[in-house]
């Protein structure tokens, strides 16, 4: 029988990567001493949002997200991050690998929206592991699968977040418009002798008589 163990070593920012990508470190464990030939490797990444504290600021942010503070035990559930595929080479004991999982900046998508809300700390995060085990033997290889059981835990530091994102996107930050939506900003740019995106939606938000607090 297999006795596998999975735990999650460290998880920083890949700095070659062509897009935001996370490093994420496994080492994996068989303490029943069969000869791993690989595995295929399955790994979904959750983000526990309950098991951190929030500043009064962060919490503002995270109302289209959440609803207000007072609402959290209703609807402040674990969200998915990405699900990543991984291929584990040949060991015996104990292997330490790394995991690339792309990152997203879409102020759309739950995961940007929530990481850009937060100032310091760390991120909760759960790591659940499945796939295929394929074993080496007398009459040649055998699968097993991973069970599902199979978790790690992680807390990312908010900065490790943001200096992956510096890398790529410098002091910006990516929300998803309409077409419709997009040619009337750029038609409203071209009319007002407007070159710059940052200079448009600072004009917008002027004449709205709104200032950021």
């Amino acid at each position: 029988m297999l006795d596998l163990g999975f735990h999650c070593t460290r998880i920083e920012a890949q700095r070659q990567a062509a897009g935001p990508t996370l490093a994420v470190g496994l080492r994996i464990t068989e303490a029943g001493g069969a000869q791993v030939e690989a595995i295929v490797l399955r790994c979904q990444v959750r983000v526990e949002p309950r098991l951190r504290r929030y500043a009064t600021r962060e919490a503002e942010r995270l109302v289209d997200l959440f609803g207000a503070r007072g609402q959290w035990a209703g609807t402040m559930h674990a969200f998915q991050l990405a699900t990543v595929s991984h291929v584990v080479p040949r060991f015996r004991h104990e292997i330490e690998t790394t995991v690339s999982l792309p990152c997203t900046y879409d102020m759309e998508v739950a995961s940007g929206k929530y990481f850009a809300s937060l100032d310091g700390g760390e991120i909760p995060l759960a790591l659940l592991f499945s796939g295929s085990v394929f074993l080496g033997g007398a009459n040649g290889f055998a699968a097993e699968p991973v069970p599902w059981h199979h978790e790690a835990s992680y807390r990312l530091p908010v900065a490790t977040w943001q200096e992956m994102m510096d890398q790529h996107f410098p002091n910006r930050g990516w929300i998803a418009l309409r077409r419709d939506t997009i040619d009337a900003l750029r038609s409203y740019a071209t009319s007002e002798a407007i070159v710059d995106n940052d200079d448009v939606m600072e004009r917008l938000l002027k004449e709205a008589g709104w200032t950021p607090r």
